[in-house]
């Protein structure tokens, strides 16, 4: 079953490009690395899909339901984790996790308890308190507490020290296992490597490959020009 289907989806913002004729598909219980640099149209991507912005052209599909016709549907069984997150600074984070559930018509207190305690997070801090790092927590809070069928992820590391990312993704791994589907958005390749099972590189708007993570690795692909990747790690078998 495929989770995320887009066909032809193009966006133009006047006359600048953002994607062009993107049709893929992520299947149900993947965990799909979507890489390239910034401006490649990746976050263009993601907006369409959470139903923030129009395609000029196109379709897209996420749990079998059009992106577009029944957002408000689409985002009470996603988890969202945008690039940079905002609060209001005066909300505790309690306050915070409440009205994301509330919003969701569903009683997450347990879960969200659990995994601030997980995330080292103290719940009864205001907004202002605290550090983008620990804001990113409350974002992480946020799009797991109501344990969605799927999980739509912008940069959701940046901001973490190293054990709070690996504390991160044993959850995301969890909830993989649990049947979740996970959709990753990042421009490092070692962390696409490390934890996708299937990846599409996308270049000026345009998916330039997409296939498994160990088939990219061993594949006749001889040649991935990404412009603005080369001063990161390198996939394994593809070369610059």
């Amino acid at each position: 079953m495929h989770v995320i289907k887009t066909e032809n989806l193009t966006k133009f913002y006047g006359k600048s490009r953002g994607i062009t004729e993107l049709s893929f598909s992520v299947d149900e219980g993947d965990i799909f690395g979507y890489i390239g640099p910034n401006g490649a149209g990746k976050s263009t991507t993601i907006r369409i899909l959470l139903g923030l912005i129009a395609p000029t052209q196109g379709k897209a599909e996420i749990l079998g339901l059009d992106c577009q016709k029944n957002t408000k549907e689409i985002l009470k069984r996603v988890g969202y984790i945008p690039s940079e997150v905002f609060f209001w600074d005066y909300l505790r984070c309690e306050e915070v996790f409440a009205l994301s559930a509330a919003l969701r018509k569903c009683d997450c207190r347990k879960e969200s308890q659990l995994l601030c305690e997980r995330l080292a997070l103290d719940p009864k801090k205001k907004v202002s308190e605290l550090s983008l790092g620990t804001r990113k927590k409350v974002s992480i809070v946020c799009a797991l507490q109501h344990k969605p069928d799927m999980y739509i992820l912008d940069e959701p590391t940046s901001g973490l020290d190293p054990n709070m990312q690996r504390e991160f993704w044993d959850l995301l791994h969890e909830r993989n296992q649990e049947g979740a589907t996970i959709f990753l958005s990042s421009h490092t390749l070692s962390e696409i490597q490390k934890h996708c099972k299937t990846a599409a590189i996308i270049r000026e708007g345009t998916i330039q490959v997409k296939d498994k993570v160990e088939s990219l690795s061993a594949s006749n692909v001889k040649k991935v020009v990404i412009q603005g990747l080369s001063m990161l790690p390198p996939l394994q078998g593809i070369k610059n």
